[in-house]
C-alpha cells in the first residue's frame, strides 16, 4: 500500500487489525518496526488503541503499555472495559481506577464497574470511597451484588419470602386473555410464540401479579417463565420461585452418584436450560444439561448406558446421568475448581485452561477477564446461582468469593494435569 495516501494508510491499518485479531504481538512488532513512523499521530494513537484492545483480549501484559501509547485518543466503553480487565490481571489498581473513571456515565453505573472501582479504591487505601461504591450494589441479587456485600462483611440473607398468591390473585392472572393464549400456545408446543405472548402480558405487572403469574407458570411446569417472571419483582420476592428445583429426584440422585455439589448442579441447569427438558440450543445442544450429541454419545458409551440413542437425550434421567458425568469429568480436569469447570462446560476445557495466567489469579478476576462475553456471563450466572441454591436448599453456605477461590497459575495447573 502507498502510505503517502490516506487510502493506503487505511488499508495498512485494516491489514494490521486483521493480524492483531489472531496475533496481536506480531502485529505490534510490525507496527513498531518503523511502520508507525510513516503515519500521522492520530493514526498512530488509533492503531495503538486497537492493538491494546486485541492484546487485552489475548491477556498480553504489554497491552497495559499499548493503551498508554494511545495517548489522548478517546476510547470506546468496550475498549475501556478491556483496558480495565488487563489492568485487573496485572494487579494494577491505579490503572483499573483510571480506566473505569474514563467510561461514560451509563457504563460506569453498571454493577460490574461499580464493584471494580470500589475494589480499586479499597486497594489504593481510599476506604470510605471504596465502601461507598460497594454499598451502592451490596443489596442487589446478582454476581457483583453478592461480591460487594461480602467485601463489606455482610452475610447473605435471602429477602423475606412474600405471601403466597391468594386464590383470587391467581384467578385474576389466569383469567387474562393473553395468559390463556400463552398457555394454549405452550400446550401446542409453540414455545417461541408462547414466550412472546407471556412477556407482553407480564411487562407492566406489579409484584403481586408477577408472583401470581410465576406461580401459574410453576403449576403448569413452565419453569423458564416461572423463574424469569419471579426474577422481575422489585419489593416482594419469592426465591423458591426464582430458584426452583424441578426434577429434584433425578438431579439430586446424579449429584450424589457423581459426588457433585447439589447447588452447583441446579445452578448450572438453571442457566443451561431453565429446566426445559426438551430444550435445544442453536448449536445443537440438548436437554436439561445441554449436551452436544457427540459428547452425549461418547459419555453413554463410556458409562455403558444400554440402548442409548439421540432421541433419549430429552429424557431428564438420561440427560442428567450423562451431564453429571461430564460435569464431574471437567471438575476433575481442573482440580475440582467450579469456576474453571463452568468455563470449560460452556467454552471447552482447552479455552478454560488457556485463559489462566502464568501467576495465580483471584477467581473473580479470572471470570471478569474471560474473552468471550457469553462465557463470561455464563460463569457469573452459574456461580451466583450456586450460592442462591445453597441458601434456598439449606446446603453449603460458603461465600461466593470463597467458591470462586484462586485460579492456579498455568505452570501449577500443567504440573497437576501431569500427575
Amino acid at each position: 500500500a502507498d502510505l503517502k495516501t490516506v487510502a493506503g494508510r487505511e488499508l495498512a491499518i485494516v491489514a494490521l487489525t486483521r493480524l492483531a485479531r489472531s496475533d496481536p504481538r506480531s502485529a505490534a512488532g510490525f507496527w513498531n518496526d518503523k511502520l508507525r513512523e510513516r503515519f500521522p499521530l492520530e493514526d498512530q494513537q488509533y492503531a495503538w488503541a486497537m492493538l491494546a484492545t486485541s492484546g487485552a483480549h489475548h491477556h498480553l501484559p504489554e497491552a497495559v503499555d499499548w493503551f498508554k501509547k494511545a495517548g489522548e485518543m478517546p476510547l470506546s466503553d468496550e475498549q475501556l472495559a478491556w483496558r480495565t480487565r488487563i489492568a485487573l490481571r496485572q494487579g494494577n489498581w491505579p490503572e483499573v481506577k483510571n480506566a473505569i473513571e474514563l467510561m461514560s456515565l451509563t457504563e460506569r453505573n453498571e454493577p460490574v464497574w461499580i464493584y471494580w472501582l470500589g475494589r480499586s479504591l479499597l486497594a489504593l487505601g481510599a476506604q470510605e470511597g471504596g465502601q461507598a461504591h460497594l454499598g451502592r450494589i451490596s443489596g442487589e441479587h446478582h454476581f457483583y451484588g453478592l461480591l460487594a456485600a461480602e467485601e463489606l462483611g455482610m452475610p447473605l440473607q435471602l429477602p423475606k419470602k412474600a405471601a403466597m398468591p391468594t386464590r383470587e390473585e391467581l384467578a385474576e392472572v389466569a383469567a387474562l386473555a393473553g395468559m390463556q393464549r400463552a398457555l394454549a400456545l405452550y400446550r401446542l408446543g409453540l414455545r417461541t410464540e408462547a414466550s412472546a405472548e407471556w412477556l407482553w402480558n407480564v411487562r407492566r405487572m406489579n409484584d403481586r401479579a408477577l408472583l401470581a403469574a410465576a406461580e401459574l407458570a410453576r403449576m403448569n411446569g413452565i419453569w423458564d417463565r416461572a423463574i424469569n417472571t419471579a426474577d422481575r419483582t422489585v419489593a416482594e420476592h419469592d426465591f423458591t420461585l426464582r430458584y426452583p428445583a424441578p426434577y429434584v429426584n433425578v438431579l439430586s440422585k446424579q449429584a450424589r452418584v457423581r459426588k457433585l455439589d447439589e447447588p452447583l448442579v441446579f445452578g448450572l441447569v438453571r442457566q443451561e436450560s431453565r429446566f426445559i427438558a426438551d430444550a435445544k440450543s442453536s448449536a445443537g445442544a440438548s436437554g436439561l444439561m445441554q449436551l452436544m450429541p457427540s459428547t452425549a454419545r461418547r459419555i453413554a458409551s463410556r458409562i455403558g448406558m444400554k440402548g442409548y440413542n439421540l432421541s433419549r437425550l430429552g429424557r431428564p434421567e438420561v440427560n442428567a446421568a450423562l451431564g453429571a458425568y461430564y460435569l464431574r469429568h471437567v471438575l476433575d480436569g481442573f482440580g475440582g475448581n467450579p469456576v474453571l469447570a463452568a468455563a470449560a462446560y460452556n467454552a471447552g476445557p482447552g479455552r478454560a485452561r488457556r485463559w489462566c495466567d502464568a501467576k495465580p489469579l483471584e477467581g473473580a478476576i479470572y471470570v471478569e477477564t474471560i474473552p468471550f462475553a457469553e462465557t463470561r456471563q455464563y460463569v457469573k450466572k452459574v456461580m451466583a446461582n450456586t450460592v442462591y441454591y445453597a441458601a434456598v436448599m439449606g446446603g453449603d453456605q460458603r461465600s461466593l468469593k470463597s467458591r470462586l477461590g484462586t485460579i492456579k497459575g498455568a505452570m501449577a495447573m500443567m504440573a497437576e494435569a501431569d500427575e
